[in-house]
């Protein structure tokens, strides 16, 4: 893991990025987010809270594949789970609005 300390998510962003590098880590992260989000709604519609561990789950797991299978480093969640989340939201918007980072 990098021995860096970030105090802000602005100096967070390229490290994260870093990260993820290959396009095939970052479509398991859009994988990811989109499986979780869908889980996440039905488990609001349908009033089954047990499903948002699931949600969290599935999101982890792709990520999770895409950081020690394509990558091969560890994710930054275990350091910044914070920024780890933010920067996985805003790399899926990025994606989904083809804009560049």
């Amino acid at each position: 893991m990098d021995e860096r300390r970030f105090t802000t998510f602005k100096e967070f962003w390229p490290f994260y990025l870093s990260q993820h590098a290959n396009v095939w880590t970052r479509r398991l992260h859009l994988t990811g987010v989109v499986v979780a989000l869908a889980i996440l709604f039905i488990a609001i519609e349908r009033g089954q809270p047990l499903l948002v561990l699931a949600a969290i789950g599935s999101g982890y797991f792709f990520a999770w594949l895409g950081h020690f299978f394509v990558e091969k480093n560890r994710p930054a969640t275990f350091q910044y789970p914070l920024y780890s989340l933010m920067g996985d939201f805003k790399m899926v918007w990025h994606i989904i609005t083809r804009q560049k980072n």
